[in-house]
C-alpha cells in the first residue's frame, strides 16, 4: 500500500480545528503537521478548504444478517456506511436466530471478516435465560450485551425483574439498552382500541409515548445505581428522560446516553409526509423533544451520537400502519445530516466529532481509533463543506433501495473514506480492497 500524504486540510481533533498535512503510511497514522514533504512514492491529495475528521464510529445498526438479507447485509450496509464516512460500527442482535449465544457472536465475525467494509464489533443479545452466555463475554472483542427492556418479542424482550436484576448483577461487559415499557405502550394502544380507533402512523409517538420511554429508562438507571452497573442507554428521544443523565466528560461516566440522528433531524410534523418511512422504535416525538436533545448534546447529558441504523423493504414500508416495520436506513447520510446542523449552526463541527468518534472511542475503550492522533488507525473521512449532496432513493448505496432523506439536498459532500489506511469509498463508488478488522477494546 503506497503511502498518502494529504495536504492543507482542516484537522478537526479534540476540540480543536487548525490546518495541517497528516500522513499515512499502512493502516496508520504516520504524521500529522505542517508541511510534510513528500516521498517520492506518495499520493498525494491537496485537501486546501477540506475538512478532515476522524471517520463516526456508529456503536448502534441493524445490518441484518444472518437470516434477514432481503433487506441489508453486512457487505451492503457497511459499503453505505464508509460511503457515509463511518469506518467503525457496532451491530444488534436481533437478527434470525437472534444472536444470543457465543456461536452465534462468532458466526457474525466470520461473516464480517469476509464481506465489511468497515470495522466492525457485535452485541450479544440478553434473554431471560443467557446469563452464562452474558459472562462469557470477552471484553478484549465483544463490545458489550443489548437488552431489550419491554420493547422486542421473543427471547430478546427481557421484561421479569428477576432476569434484569441478574444481567445488570453480574454482567462484565457494558450493558446497552432499548427503553420502552411494554405494559405503557399497551394501555396507550388499548385506549385506541377500546374507542374503536385504529391509530394510524401520527399516533406512534403517543403510543410509544414518553411515559413509556421515562418509565422503562429511569428503571435501567435504577438498576445500574443498585448494582454499579455500566450502562449506556440507546436513543433517547423525549425531553424527560434526559433528567436521568448527568452532564460532564463522558470518561467520568459510569452511566451515559445516546441519541440517533434521526430524531434529531424529524418531528412529528414530518409523519403527514414521511408516514411509515420515518417509523422507528422509540418513535420521533416533538420539536421540543428534538430541541432538548440538542441542549443536552451541548450539556453533556448525552454523550454519543448514533444512527440505530435499521433497513426494509420499500415493500414492507407501504403496509398499513400496525403491520408495517419500525426502523429507518441511515448510515449513508448520518454525518451529512449531522453537518448540515452544524451549516445551521446547531451543533459545532468540534461537537460532532467528539459524539461520533470520541466519546464512543472512550465509552467503549476502543483501542487506538476515534481521533486523529500519529500511530492511531487511519479511519478518516474527508469532507468538502459547499460541494452540496442531492439525495434520492435512486442514489442511495443501502440494499433496500430508498432513504428517508429523499428529495433533500445536504450542505457537504463526503470526498473520501479510509478505513485502516486504505481508501474505502472515493467520493463516487467504493473501492475493491476490503481492509477492516474486528475492533479490539481495554476494559
Amino acid at each position: 500500500m503506497k503511502a498518502t500524504l494529504i495536504k492543507n486540510a482542516t484537522l478537526f481533533n479534540e476540540g480543536k480545528a487548525f490546518v495541517a498535512d497528516l500522513r499515512i503510511a499502512g493502516e496508520r497514522i504516520e504524521q500529522i503537521a505542517r508541511d510534510i514533504p513528500a516521498k517520492a512514492d506518495d499520493k498525494v491529495i491537496d485537501a486546501q478548504g477540506l475538512l478532515l475528521m476522524p471517520g463516526m464510529i456508529d456503536d448502534q445498526v441493524h445490518f441484518r444478517e444472518p437470516g434477514l438479507t432481503h433487506k441489508g447485509t453486512i457487505a451492503s450496509e457497511s459499503r453505505a456506511a464508509v460511503a457515509g464516512g463511518i469506518t467503525s460500527f457496532m451491530e444488534m442482535p436481533n437478527v434470525s436466530p437472534a444472536t444470543t449465544t457465543l456461536e452465534a457472536l462468532e458466526h457474525k465475525y466470520q461473516l464480517a471478516a469476509q464481506h465489511s467494509r468497515a470495522n466492525y464489533s457485535f452485541y450479544l443479545g440478553a434473554t431471560e435465560n443467557n446469563l452464562d452466555e452474558i459472562k462469557r463475554l470477552d471484553l478484549s472483542r465483544h463490545c458489550g450485551v443489548k437488552v431489550f427492556m419491554g420493547a422486542s418479542t421473543g427471547d430478546l424482550l427481557v421484561e421479569a425483574p428477576h432476569a434484569l436484576d441478574a444481567i445488570f448483577r453480574e454482567s462484565p461487559a457494558l450493558i446497552v439498552t432499548h427503553c420502552e415499557s411494554g405494559p405503557v405502550m399497551q394501555r396507550n394502544l388499548d385506549k385506541y382500541l377500546k374507542a374503536g380507533i385504529q391509530p394510524g402512523i401520527q399516533d406512534h409517538p403517543k403510543i410509544r409515548s414518553a411515559e413509556a420511554c421515562y418509565a422503562s429508562s429511569s428503571y435501567a438507571v435504577d438498576l445500574a445505581k443498585k448494582y454499579n452497573s455500566r450502562l449506556h442507554v440507546l436513543h433517547i428521544t423525549t425531553q424527560r428522560e434526559l433528567s436521568l443523565f448527568a452532564p460532564g466528560p463522558v470518561a467520568n461516566k459510569r452511566i451515559t446516553a445516546e441519541a440517533c440522528v434521526h430524531h434529531l433531524w424529524f418531528s412529528d410534523e414530518d409523519y403527514p409526509d414521511r408516514g411509515n418511512l420515518i417509523k422507528c422504535n422509540p418513535a420521533i416525538k416533538s420539536s421540543a423533544d428534538r430541541a432538548a436533545l440538542f441542549e443536552a448534546l451541548h450539556s453533556g447529558q448525552i454523550d454519543i451520537i448514533a444512527t440505530d441504523h435499521a433497513p426494509h423493504t420499500w415493500q414492507e414500508k407501504q403496509a398499513e400502519y400496525s403491520k408495517a416495520p419500525a426502523g429507518l436506513p441511515l448510515v449513508e447520510h448520518a454525518l451529512l445530516s449531522l453537518l448540515d446542523h452544524a451549516h445551521n449552526q446547531k451543533i459545532s463541527v468540534a461537537q460532532i466529532v467528539e459524539k461520533t468518534a470520541h466519546n464512543p472511542a472512550i465509552r467503549y475503550g476502543i483501542i487506538d481509533r476515534g481521533y486523529l492522533r500519529e500511530g492511531y488507525f487511519a479511519d478518516l473521512v474527508l469532507v468538502d463543506p459547499l460541494a452540496g449532496t442531492p439525495v434520492s432513493h435512486q442514489n442511495c448505496h443501502y440494499h433496500c433501495g430508498w432513504t428517508p432523506f429523499d428529495g433533500h439536498r445536504f450542505s457537504s459532500k463526503i470526498l473520501s473514506t479510509w478505513v485502516n489506511g486504505a481508501l474505502v469509498f472515493d467520493g463516487q463508488q467504493t473501492t475493491s480492497p476490503i481492509n477492516a478488522m474486528a475492533l479490539s477494546f481495554e476494559n
